[in-house]
Parts: C-alpha cells; structure tokens; sequence
C-alpha cells in the first residue's frame, strides 16, 4: 500500500481524538439506559413513568433542535470553538443531572446535555482534517466507535451504578467532558483549511430537495422508529427485569453481555449478505420482520423473565444489524452533492425518535402498563415495514472521492460528464468550490479507477 492510501499520521491523530469525542457524545446517552428507570422511580414524583420517559427523551429533543445549528455556526466561528461550547453545555447538563434532587432537574439536565449538539461541528472537523479519499475511511471509524460504545454501556451502566450511583454515572460524564476539551487542544491539529463540505455538513439551500426524496424519507421514518422503539423500550425492561428475576439493577449486566455478544456475531452475516449480494432490501424486510416480532413478544410476554430474555435478544440482534446498514443506504440513496443534509436530516430524525419514544413509552406505561408500550413500537414497526416493502432497492454503489488539482479553472459539468461515461460510474458529481470530485461507482462491476483519475487530474 503506497503512502497515500494511507491515512497520514495527523489524519489518524484526527480521526481517533474526535472519534473519542463521539464516543462521549454517546456514552451520556446511553450509559444510563439499563438503569435509568428504576433510579428515577425513587426520586420525588419520579414515580409516574412519563416523568421517566420524558427525562430519557429530553436529550433527544434538545439535540435534535441544535445538532445542524452547531455544524452551521462551526463555518463562522470555527470548529474547536464550536466544539468547546457544546462540551462546557453537555457537562453542564451533566452535573445538574447529577446533583438533582427531584426528577424534574433531571429532565432540565437532560435537556441542556443534548443541547450541547456537538456531533455535526465533529463531523465537519473531521472533513476539514482527512483527505477526500480517506473520510469514508475515518467516517466508518467514527461509526465503529459509537457502535462500541452502546455495546459497553449497556454492560458498564449497571456496574458503575453500584460503586457510584447514577448521580455519579451523570458527574462522571461530566468529567469526561471537560477533559474531552483537552482532548480537542492538544491531540487533534487546527485544520490548515476550514471549509464548507457537502458530504458531511448540512446545506440550507438542499433541504428542500432533500425533504421531498421520497426514499430518503422512507430510511428518516425508519430510524426514527427505531430509536422511538429503543428508547420506550428502556422505560419498561429494567422494571420488567427486577420484577420477574428478583435480580438487582446492579446486575443487568449479567443479561445484557451475552445477548450483546450474540447479536453482534449475529450481525455480521446479515450486513455482508446485504451488502456485497447486493440484497439490502432484503435484509431491511428481513429485519424489520424481525423487530416487529421482538415487539409482539415483548408485549405477551412481559411478565416472564426467558420471555424477556427471548425477546431482547431478537430486538438487539435486529437493532444493531439496521444500526449499520441505515447509515450506508442513505449515502447510496442521497446525491452526492447532498449527502451531508441528507445524513443531517436523519440524525434529525434519530433525536426526534429518541424524544418520542421517551415521552410515549413513559406515558403509555403510566396509564395503561406495560403491554401499551410494545402495542405502541409494534405499530411503529409495522408502519415501517408497510414503508420498507415499498422501497426501492438500494443501488450496489460505493462512494469515492477525489481531491481536485489546486487551482482547477477547467469546466466543472464537462469534467461530471466524461467521469460518468465511463463504465462503472453510476453518478459523478464536480464541486470546484470544495475542490471534491464524488462518484457512486458500481460494487458489482469493473471500473477503471486510473482512467477516472487521469480525467480529474487533466
């Protein structure tokens, strides 16, 4: 491998230190998650479940409102400081979380940690301080560490919980913020060149053409469905859990680990079937089936712990398969000129679902019990699959991008059209002003790769 297939060593020193600033992003998220609900029902009015519901989801909300926000600002004001700000507002949320006295600051600490909406001012770093033929490379790492992160925290959140408590969980990330700060100084570089990048940043001008692609807007109801489902999930399981096993919440990890550890070996096939097959539609219907039958069978049977067990291990085995490939079908269904407001536009919605499925799962379960909950994703997920089925399937296509000569002054829409004459090439897109060439090539015909590179150098 010559040297510029290679990440550099700056790129790599990028990519892992904002990697770990995601990774913290979902660590607040999720670390709680199997422990939430049975600490909340302990504080002052914490035992109606909407409360639960609404502090689980107030995160999403507020994320939600300021993740494409931040990204913009980060254009103007830069990225690190961007960056700086949304750390200072996460760990502030975090410590009024942790020294809340009634569940009504907990929701307001919620609130403010998922305001501090970093996630799209990271990706754009990361754009600024990665080659154009490296980001897929370094955007995938990303993903593998966010992926990492849910796995441990579902394991980890009910370990530290009894050694420091979930007050101590929410301090703790709260450290972990402040020092991330010292994590953006010291170990990722100042980019050379700050600059707008349409396959990660979100572009006012392309929301409306993204908001009516109808099959982008089939993979947004979907990832919102999803996380609506995961999260109203987290409202009733740990209860559900305590009360049919008489185990401690301390020692939920003891379920979680396996069925982890299964339904990642489990993923694998599924996501190589998909993809090099050429089958994601497939995989799609054959997953959402798949949740839509954990969701039935969480809501028959909630009232035994194997019944539990059962069906948390379908549901997981389920989420973490379309967890991987939904990010991947949106760069083949987007157009490459609008890639980054299409994958803006569904992290969006993913907050939107988690919010929702706080706020219902807390009310459902309030009012009506357990059973209402999984009556509620079971829909949900119906719905989906009714959307799935109509789907087009997803192009064989990979993404490839290509750094521009400097001073390029040729014509920009001649240059698209020879690139996507050539065989292989599904699409090709020429940006002059971010100095990127895009195309979608085929991942189950030849293409000469050379040839297209002798195009763009001239």
């Amino acid at each position: 491998m010559s040297q510029s297939e290679r990440m550099s060593a700056v790129e790599l020193r990028a990519t892992l230190g904002l990697a770990s600033i995601y990774g913290l992003r979902m660590l607040g998220m999720f670390l709680i998650l199997p422990i939430f609900a049975i600490y909340a029902e302990t504080l002052p009015e914490g035992h109606d479940h909407f409360y639960i519901g609404l502090a689980l989801g107030a995160y999403g909300l507020t994320q939600a409102i300021f993740q494409l926000p931040f990204g913009m600002a980060s254009d103007r004001f830069g990225r690190k400081n961007m960056i700086y700000i949304g750390l200072l507002i996460f760990a502030a949320g975090s410590f009024v979380a942790a020294f809340a006295t009634d569940i009504h600051m907990v929701i307001i600490g919620r609130a403010i940690q998922g305001a501090g909406a970093v996630s799209a001012a990271v990706t754009a770093m990361v754009a600024d301080l990665t080659r154009e033929e490296h980001r897929t490379k370094a955007m995938a790492m990303i993903g593998g560490t966010i992926g990492i992160t849910f796995a441990l925290s579902l394991i980890l959140g009910p370990t530290l919980n009894q050694w420091i408590g979930v007050p101590g969980i929410f301090a703790l990330t709260g450290v972990l913020a402040l020092l991330a700060m010292l994590d953006i100084k010291y170990l990722v570089p100042d980019p050379q060149v700050s600059r707008f990048h349409s396959d990660t940043q979100a572009a006012p001008a392309k929301l409306s053409s993204v908001l009516k692609n109808t099959q982008l807007l089939r993979l947004n109801f979907g990832i919102f469905a999803l996380h609506a489902s995961h999260m109203a999930m987290f409202v009733v399981v740990p209860f559900a859990i305590k009360q049919t096993s008489g185990m401690s919440e301390n020692d939920h990890w003891m379920i979680y680990l396996p069925i982890m550890v299964i339904s990642l070996v489990l993923m694998v096939p599924a996501i190589i079937y998909g993809e090099k097959k050429a089958k994601l539609k497939q995989v799609f219907i054959a997953t959402v089936l798949t949740m839509l039958a954990a969701e039935i069978a969480f809501g028959l049977l909630i009232d035994s712990f194997w019944g539990i067990v059962a069906s948390l291990t379908t549901f997981f085995i389920a989420f973490n398969v379309l967890e991987a490939i939904m990010p991947s079908t949106i760069s083949k269904q987007a157009p490459g000129e609008a890639k980054g407001t299409a994958i803006g536009v569904f992290n969006t919605a993913q907050s939107l679902g988690i919010f929702v499925g706080g706020v219902s799962g807390g009310l459902l379960s309030s009012n009506y019990g357990y059973s209402a909950v999984f009556v509620f994703c079971s829909i949900l997920m119906l719905l989906w699959l009714v959307i799935v089925m109509t789907m087009q399937p997803p192009a064989a296509v990979k993404s490839k991008m290509y750094h521009l000569p400097e001073g390029y002054a040729q014509d920009a829409a001649q240059l698209s059209r020879k690139l996507a004459a050539l065989p292989g090439v599904r699409e090709s897109v020429v940006l002059p002003a971010e100095g990127m060439v895009i195309l979608k090539v085929d991942m189950q015909a030849s293409w000469d790769e050379s040839a297209a590179l002798q195009l763009i150098r001239g």
